[in-house]
């Protein structure tokens, strides 16, 4: 792990202190050029210079040093809007995809050709529309034919992108969806929550598709990329152009709403994507957007109601404990069944052939101690 000097602290508790670099220099016994290259970022201080430079700065080592990691796991996360992402988020999710490179070697991926990307991602109207398309074409789907669970995990695996689903209960900030990009392995491993309703799963699950496209996008430019591209897959331009046309043909508020929620519940798809595909179209083609007042708003939380959680659907009739969930070998048979992911597989031969134990498991599954030794029992 490299290490640098944090020049803006530095410049900043200097400012504070009223020094100059010429003061530096003469207390800390070194030249003002050497001053000079260190705060510019150039050459790194010795040792004893570094902490001289501390003392006199009343700075602590972990403000004044910088440790840069060359190939620290990327991560984005799906949350709801209005959240932060704080450093314990990022911190959290990159000690996960640590240890997940470990189980890389141990995945039945093509190691010597990488899966396709986008060169040149945009959120551009007419940009998305070619993509999706072409994406819906990849995964034998017409273009207005409904996205189904299928189609998207047909399309990870093409992409050589881990799926990784887990119960963590009704989170309302991060993990819902967590993506973990790993640089040096160039290895893609998506987290996706089962504890929420089915067309929320399944607009993170084509969000998710999205970063996976798009791996050299981070931040807010990432997070904005995959929405757009979620939306537009699953309700994509020629479905937004007859529903806008259908909707306006509604005479008064509550036919417009009813006519967003009867395309939203065809597809099993937020009525929110449906309305805001809409007015994109409606957009990009100047026409007058469709305004649907507050009373939409309420509307939705009453259409959530009526669809079960992922989990519930997937481990339909199964026995589950106090706490809704079902056996750790119910769990792992049913999720490598219907997501056809390696994961489990993967982890097995890992903690077998390094003899790892129980707090591995609880670490990249993100899980209660708990419930990672019951799934470490059954994997080992």
């Amino acid at each position: 792990m490299q290490k640098r000097l944090n020049t803006e602290k530095a410049q900043l508790a200097i400012e504070k202190a009223g020094l100059t670099q010429t003061a530096i220099a003469d207390t800390l016994a070194v030249s003002k050029e050497a001053v000079s290259q260190w705060l510019n970022g150039k050459y790194f201080p010795r040792p004893n210079k570094l902490l001289q430079l501390g003392k006199l700065l009343n700075l602590p080592f972990d403000e004044l040093v910088v440790r840069e990691e060359p190939f620290a796991p990327k991560v984005a996360f799906r949350k709801v809007k209005g959240t932060k992402t704080k450093d314990h988020h990022i911190e959290k999710a990159q000690d996960m995809g640590r240890l997940l490179r470990h189980v890389v070697p141990y995945l039945p991926f093509d190691k010597l050709e990488m899966p396709p990307v986008l060169r040149a991602p945009t959120g551009d109207y007419d940009y998305l529309r070619q993509v999706t398309a072409k994406v819906r074409s990849d995964i034998n789907l017409d273009p207005t034919e409904p996205v189904d669970f299928p189609h998207l995990v047909r399309r990870f695996a093409e992409l050589q992108a881990v799926v990784v689903p887990v119960m963590w209960g009704a989170r309302n900030t991060h993990g819902n969806a967590v993506h973990i990009f790993l640089p040096d392995t160039l290895s893609t491993w998506v987290y996706l929550n089962l504890d929420t309703n089915i067309h929320d799963f399944k607009f993170w699950m084509a969000h998710e598709l999205g970063h996976c496209l798009s791996p050299n996008l981070e931040g807010e430019e990432a997070e904005d990329f995959a929405d757009a591209f979620a939306a537009s897959l699953l309700f994509p331009h020629e479905l937004a152009m007859d529903a806008y046309t259908s909707i306006n043909a509604q005479a008064t508020p509550a036919g417009k709403i009813t006519r967003v929620l009867e395309l939203a519940d065809e597809l099993t798809i937020s009525p929110y994507t449906v309305i805001a595909q809409v007015n994109k179209y409606a957009q990009q083609y100047t026409k007058a957007e469709i305004e649907l007042g507050a009373k939409f708003n309420g509307a939705v939380t009453n259409f959530n109601k009526g669809y079960k959680k992922s989990s519930e659907v997937l481990f339909g009739g199964a026995e589950l404990d106090e706490q809704g969930k079902p056996s750790a070998r119910e769990y792992i048979d049913r999720v490598q069944e219907v997501f056809e992911t390696p994961f489990f597989e993967a982890l097995k031969m890992y903690l077998k052939q390094h003899n790892k134990g129980p707090g591995f498991v609880q670490t990249v599954l993100d899980m209660p101690l708990l419930d990672a030794r019951s799934i470490h029992a059954e994997l080992t």
